[in-house]
């Protein structure tokens, strides 16, 4: 059963990034950007907790990504939102990397995203992608 914390984890980091994405349809709204990320993170802590959140973060091997993805979410709060945006997905690649081929497949098997997962030219990059199969935890 899912605790209290990670379902506010969860909710939190899906609603910061639905505010991402709202904000970057809104042609890079700073306000909504400011918010998704704050969002985002509060739910990262929510998810992990505080203590593996900060191991998770600032490890030795990851300082400089570290700092890359901190480093574009101050540029977008003080306006810099293009810059920051670049600079914070490099970052986010850089530290959720790991994560992605278990996300992908995940998403191989939910309802409707599945279908288009499973289609040819989706799955040959998702099966290129997802060739490394260890998490960074």
């Amino acid at each position: 059963m899912i605790s209290q914390n990670r379902t506010i984890g969860i909710g939190l980091s899906v609603f910061g990034c639905l505010f991402m994405f709202i904000g970057v349809l809104m042609m890079f709204d700073r306000p909504l950007l400011t918010m998704g990320n704050l969002l985002f993170l509060g739910g990262i802590t929510f998810l992990l907790g505080i203590k593996r959140t900060k191991t998770f973060f600032f490890q030795k091997s990851k300082i400089k990504i570290t700092s890359l993805f901190f480093l574009g979410i101050f540029f977008v709060m003080i306006g810099w939102t293009i810059i920051g945006l670049i600079i914070e997905t490099i970052g986010f690649v850089g530290l959720f990397g790991g994560f992605l081929p278990s996300v992908l497949n995940f998403l191989r098997f939910v309802p409707g995203i599945g279908t288009i997962t499973n289609h040819s030219v989706v799955k040959k990059i998702s099966n290129f992608i997802g060739k490394k199969q260890e998490l960074p935890l």
